[in-house]
């Protein structure tokens, strides 16, 4: 069955398009049904028409890493990854075939300015959950990772040597977001300290982040001591199947209210006037929410 939005996609004619996670439910020990769920996923009309006009990245979260909320101990991870990097038509040369994770950054450069794109692996290194009554729980004992020693190396130095006007982190579960019962960085609270510590000390300019997994969409916003300003976190997700029975949840930093029908995210920057609009975007191109930052 093709995707209603990928027509409303190719509309926008966007310079690049993001997977954040999940483009397959494979769930699956199985290496040969993986590959036949990426292909049928590729052969969609409408997905192969935009992957020949438009750059194409992405991270994997834990469908299409193979299982449901699995982490390090996931058998599979290495034949997983080289099928997801098929996927993307990643190059047999580039560095994400032999490192351990498909963690990723490229700039975009255009005449007026130059937008850097992070893609995090929250899946290959990270180590186990804490669960109680059939909920995950914040890891108190400041234990454990989600990205992995050579990772945040990695991610220190994009950050700390970045000369982009703006830049884009991609994790594929929510940055922001703690106060639900599912994945989610707060359950790594350790982690979360060193990643708002980074975007003080690196000095990155106008850091965002997007998120996926959670079949709904929202914005989520905070402020970070010595970081000049606001930093959002947008969950897009639900590009084939939305949470329609959502009624409520608890999220203190939420910007506006939750969208839990099919939809897919924008992002439109202005580099003269420092702004950035996001948007959620439904059938038809309707925009189903939308907020602006101004940045400094």
């Amino acid at each position: 069955m093709e995707n209603m939005l990928w027509d409303d996609v190719i509309s926008l004619q966007p310079d690049v398009w993001l997977w954040g996670g999940d483009a397959i439910y494979a769930d699956t020990d199985d290496m040969l049904k993986m590959k036949k769920d990426y292909e049928m996923q590729y052969q969609q009309k409408g997905y192969t028409k935009l992957s020949e006009k438009v750059t194409i990245l992405g991270t994997w979260d834990d469908h299409d890493y193979g299982k449901n909320d699995a982490g390090a101990e996931y058998a599979y991870k290495k034949e997983s990854q080289q099928l997801f990097l098929d996927f993307l038509k990643v190059d047999q040369s580039d560095p994400r075939r032999t490192r351990e994770g498909v963690y990723h950054s490229q700039e975009f450069k255009t005449p007026k300015g130059t937008v850097k794109v992070i893609l995090l692996d929250t899946r290959y290194h990270r180590t186990a959950l804490t669960r109680k009554d059939k909920k995950y729980v914040p890891n108190t004992f400041n234990e454990g990772t989600l990205l992995g020693t050579k990772q945040w190396e990695w991610l220190t130095q994009e950050l700390t040597n970045s000369t982009a006007d703006f830049t884009i982190i991609m994790s594929s579960i929510q940055v922001l977001s703690s106060q639900h019962r599912f994945e989610k960085w707060a359950n790594f609270p350790h982690e979360v300290s060193r990643l708002f510590q980074l975007l003080k000390t690196s000095q990155a300019k106008n850091v965002i982040f997007l998120s996926g997994d959670r079949h709904i969409s929202e914005f989520s916003k905070t402020t970070i001591k010595n970081v000049p300003y606001p930093v959002i976190d947008f969950t897009s997700s639900g590009l084939t199947h939305a949470y329609k029975g959502f009624t409520s949840e608890e999220n203190k930093f939420r910007d506006g209210h939750v969208v839990f029908t099919e939809s897919y995210g924008v992002l439109q920057f202005n580099f003269e006037q420092k702004k950035v609009i996001f948007q959620m975007r439904g059938n038809g191109n309707s925009i189903l929410q939308e907020i602006s930052q101004t940045y400094p």
